[in-house]
């Protein structure tokens, strides 16, 4: 590792226990340009914690989950932002800094809960539902949280649905998050039929053959994961919620119950926990890389837009969100 760069060659401390030395020479170039790119253009990177760790740790300048990323995002003073992650995430930074410049380094990098509903479909539930507020999770497009009175995380939803005071909502379009939210309170709860390919594939039977295989293993659980998944965890939450436990309680064994790379991003952390990791890939996460983010920075692309009409409202909609 001698003939690599200066500063990956630091950075490869932070994540050496998830990388060999053998992959490393092959990201150390694009992070050192990354870097001096962000410096050259007054830019700022945000990560998700679904993504890789040579992204995650090496240099992102904001991870979290999309609760957290949303926050930071209504007060970086970076001109130009990077998100890596998904394109509902790259939305909600742009409606939260309309004057900047918010890139997102592949296109395609999408999400099945945001395919799953669309502006139109949340109009004819309002016909249906007269007078009962929508709560539209984050991990929807622009449009579709224009047409939503309030948005919500996997990490607030019980607070946003709460708030409102009402007997009744609308919660769109996570129908296993809806249902597990629903099992926490006496708000009724009217779900859409959206599920997100990662976590619709984890099963009961899992974690029963995890417990058998791994005695005494934590089971943590992402809540949009299917309710009798939930059910048969230990403790269900946000990825922040996961990450947190895992710092305050330190299980000798834990098994995270989501997106593969966030066992890795949060085993570094914590050399003294053994990470099972049975996890679910998301494609559109992966899309993401070290050479598309140094892309993205040399080319200036590509560059999110909002239409302003559907700006305004979607913007109102992620605002009351953030001030619950």
């Amino acid at each position: 590792m001698g003939a690599m760069l200066p500063t990956a060659t630091l950075l490869y401390e932070r994540v050496r226990r998830v990388i060999p030395p053998i992959e490393w020479p092959a990201f150390a170039e694009d992070i050192e340009a990354i870097l001096a790119l962000k410096r050259e253009r007054n830019a700022i990177i945000l990560a998700h914690n679904y993504q890789t760790p040579e992204i995650f740790h090496c240099v992102a300048d904001i991870v979290g989950d999309s609760l957290a990323l949303a926050r930071t995002a209504a007060t970086v003073e970076a001109q130009v932002i990077v998100l890596a992650g998904v394109h509902f995430m790259a939305e909600t930074a742009k409606l939260l800094n309309p004057g900047k410049t918010v890139l997102i380094p592949d296109l395609s990098a999408g999400c099945s809960l945001a395919d799953s509903i669309t502006a139109e479909d949340v109009r004819l539930m309002r016909q249906r539902y007269p007078g009962v507020p929508i709560i539209t999770y984050v991990n929807t497009s622009a449009e579709v949280k224009a047409e939503s009175d309030i948005c919500c995380t996997s990490g607030n939803a019980k607070a946003v649905v709460e708030s409102l005071g009402v007997l009744r909502v609308i919660m769109l379009p996570d129908e296993y998050l809806a249902q597990n939210i629903a099992a926490q309170t006496d708000v009724q709860i009217i779900a859409w039929k959206g599920r997100c390919e990662v976590h619709e594939r984890f099963s009961p039977a899992d974690i029963r053959e995890l417990r058998e295989s791994h005695p005494g293993v934590v089971v943590l659980a992402h809540p949009e994961c299917p309710p009798d998944v939930v059910a048969e965890a230990d403790f269900s939450g946000s990825t922040a919620a996961m990450s947190d436990y895992v710092e305050r309680q330190r299980p000798p064994r834990v098994v995270l119950m989501t997106e593969c790379s966030m066992s890795d991003n949060v085993a570094l952390a914590h050399p003294e926990v053994e990470f099972i990791r049975p996890c679910n890939l998301c494609p559109h996460m992966k899309r993401i890389t070290l050479a598309n983010i140094r892309t993205a920075l040399e080319q200036n692309h590509h560059v999110v837009t909002v239409e302003p009409g559907i700006a305004g409202r979607a913007r109102l909609a992620v605002e009351r969100m953030l001030a619950v």
